[in-house]
């Protein structure tokens, strides 16, 4: 991943872009790409696979330059909350369920 962070940073720094990229606008934009991504699959389930995959990467990158402008590691936020989840979903109750926690 730090590979990938650093590619990211390099890329908008030589564009001079982090001056826009306020966590504010950078949930937006998650957003955004994320009903892109949502898009691919809007009538069927016959989805371009390449185009599904450039969307997803633009929102993976928006989620990157979340986690870099707040300071966060995101593989320890990533492990952190699925600790969490874990918890909320254990085995024994959510196995082949797709039922809400709180209903478990």
């Amino acid at each position: 991943m730090e590979k990938v962070q650093k590619e990211i940073k390099l890329f908008n720094e030589e564009r001079d872009w982090d001056q826009f990229h306020s966590p504010e606008n950078l949930a937006k934009s998650i957003a955004i790409e994320a009903g892109e991504l949502l898009e691919c699959f809007q009538w069927n389930n016959n989805y371009d696979k390449s185009e599904v995959c450039d969307e997803l990467a633009d929102v993976f990158s928006y989620c990157f330059q979340m986690a870099d402008k707040l300071g966060v590691d995101p593989e320890e936020i990533i492990l952190n909350k699925l600790e969490k989840t874990r918890k909320k979903y254990p085995v024994e109750k959510s196995k082949g369920v797709s039922t809400k926690y709180d209903r478990l």
